[in-house]
């Protein structure tokens, strides 16, 4: 007779992979249920295995109620708590700075005044030696007046004038 082969060929595969490659059926020993440890109990994986594993205990229910919960702080109220020390430094450093720059503020301040007085000096001065020398200056001549008349026809017309001197 024929004796059956007994060595299994595979094709080559990722070491441990649970369908090209299995691992051989080992004898289990068998466990009764006394000699199952407190905290281990039969579950059913996900691919439908069924095994031993830790498991947590569920508490007994309790009698008493349970204490009231606190609600949760608004989202608001912390984004506030928190920007209201950064707003108060804020504050104080710009105070700080107002009062180290109060100096030199008042200095250009009064620079500022200066540069008004000189810009009012500048401008008044021609209009005193204007008056001066209409009133009484020496050889002050008669007053000329100059009119000038231009006309131009179209947009791009070409302009023409006359001077009329008096």
């Amino acid at each position: 007779m024929h004796e059956p082969n007994r060595t299994i060929t595979t094709p080559a595969t990722r070491y441990g992979d649970p369908i090209h490659r299995p691992r051989p059926v080992e004898p289990h020993t068998l466990l009764l249920p006394q000699d199952i440890p407190p905290g281990v109990d039969w579950v059913t994986l996900p691919n439908g295995v069924r095994t031993l594993a830790y498991t947590h205990p569920h508490p007994a229910p309790t009698r008493e109620p349970e204490p009231a919960r606190a609600e949760p702080i608004p989202r608001w109220a912390r984004t506030t708590a928190l920007l209201a020390p950064t707003l108060g430094g804020g504050i104080a450093a710009a105070g700080f700075g107002i009062s180290y720059a109060a100096p030199g503020v008042l200095a250009m301040a009064e620079a500022l005044w200066a540069t008004v007085a000189l810009i009012a000096a500048g401008a008044l001065t021609p209009l005193l030696l204007r008056a001066t020398r209409r009133t009484g200056g020496r050889g002050a001549g008669p007053v000329q007046h100059i009119t000038q008349n231009i006309t131009a026809s179209g947009m791009f017309g070409r302009a023409t004038g006359t001077l009329n001197q008096r």
